[in-house]
């Protein structure tokens, strides 16, 4: 018999559906500390916008942008300063620079707003990651606590995770399976839409293999265990959400790789366009509002920003929705499907389908309402919609 991985969906998404979020995830959430700092920025940074569009003195709204560029900026700031010294020029420490530029030549809201853009982003990351892990212990929620182990005296309840290859556990009527293994008594239907997505039970009898986390529905099932707790097929669906957030889209490692010279370009840019005009006998100040100008606008916050924070939410959306996105890579390939085939009765379709055309073979020997009459017959007492 195939084991689950061969029953699993198309390539790239798997069927198990997460149970829902407990009470108190956005709690979680907002105790993350990127997501505290941002939303501290935004806070001082909007009542700075409107006094500073209102007109009011600067002695109103300079501490605000002030306080805006110390909650936002630290943290990115810290990470560059880390980076510089490990001999890398890091995108973090380029928003800064930039940001400070802006100060410096007076557009301090320019600067706070990009602070505040830039703080924003990397809270986005952090929560969207915070999501997936919270898909994944939603995941790890439909294994048993403990197992009933039959043993030479009877019976004992144990925590699943110490069950061991060869014991043989009773899974009585309503129960979830504490461990994979195959069926050696017993007779009954199993819920397995947690691991295959079928919505319909699958009977089980002696030699057909059952997977931990599925549900029990009729008829008690003596079953042996076949592999640790620790390798089973939701144990491994569960390592692999968790690697997923992990890789990298190809993307994401393509900006990766023109980063560190686009910086180290862009800085040299920098340089030139303050330096050149200066030579020449510019104005200190102009060429220093050029040359942070073309800083702010050269930064390459965008592009950063436009990749993994992205496909980071994209796929802790689609674990809260029920589908398991193995990898970076094949959320951003689906970006380019034209067309889908899908062949899950009842779970990706309706689970209703209807006859649109009667045609027997030419030298079939019946006529069109002979063959609808017996494969009505077949049908009528078929559990298979």
């Amino acid at each position: 018999m195939p084991s689950a991985l061969d029953q699993r969906p198309a390539p790239g998404l798997t069927g198990p559906r997460p149970s829902p979020a407990p009470p108190g995830r956005r709690t979680r959430l907002l105790a993350l500390p990127e997501a505290r700092w941002a939303l501290a920025a935004l806070a001082l940074f909007l009542p700075a916008l409107a006094l500073h569009l209102l007109g009011a003195p600067a002695w109103t709204w300079g501490p605000l942008f002030t306080a805006v560029y110390v909650t936002g900026g630290w943290e990115p700031a810290l990470e560059g300063l880390r980076a510089a010294r490990e001999r890398t020029l890091d995108v973090d420490l380029l928003m800064v620079v930039a940001a400070l530029g802006a100060a410096a030549i007076g557009q301090v809201l320019d600067g706070a707003l990009l602070i505040v853009i830039f703080a924003a982003s990397g809270a986005l990351e952090a929560v969207a990651t915070a999501r997936t892990a919270d898909s994944v212990r939603g995941l790890l929620d439909l294994a048993p606590d403990t197992a009933t182990r039959l043993t030479d005296g009877g019976e004992e309840t144990v925590p699943a995770d110490r069950l061991a290859p060869g014991d043989v556990i009773l899974v009585r009527p309503g129960e979830r399976i504490g461990a994979d293994g195959r069926v050696v008594a017993g007779a009954g239907e199993v819920d397995q839409a947690t691991i295959t997505g079928e919505p319909l039970p699958a009977a089980k009898d002696p030699g057909d293999e059952v997977f931990a986390g599925t549900v029990n529905g009729t008829g008690a099932l003596r079953v042996r265990v076949e592999r640790d707790p620790s390798d089973s097929v939701l144990a491994r669906i569960v390592k692999m959400v968790e690697e997923a957030a992990e890789t990298k889209a190809p993307t994401q490692l393509f900006i990766e790789k023109v980063e560190q010279r686009y910086s180290v370009g862009m800085v040299a840019a920098t340089v030139l366009v303050f330096a050149v005009p200066l030579l020449l006998g510019t104005d200190l100040r102009d060429a220093l509002l050029r040359a942070m100008t073309f800083m702010i606008v050269a930064s390459p916050c965008a592009i950063v920003l436009a990749t993994m924070p992205p496909l980071l939410s994209a796929m802790a959306n689609a674990g809260r929705h029920g589908i398991l996105v193995k990898s970076a890579v094949v959320m951003e390939r689906l970006g380019q499907v034209d067309a889908v085939a899908l062949d899950k009765t009842g779970t990706l379709t309706q689970g209703a389908p209807r006859v649109t055309d009667v045609r027997p073979l030419p030298d079939g020997g019946a006529d069109p309402d002979e063959l609808l009459r017996l494969a009505a017959a077949a049908e009528h007492a078929s559990e298979h919609p």
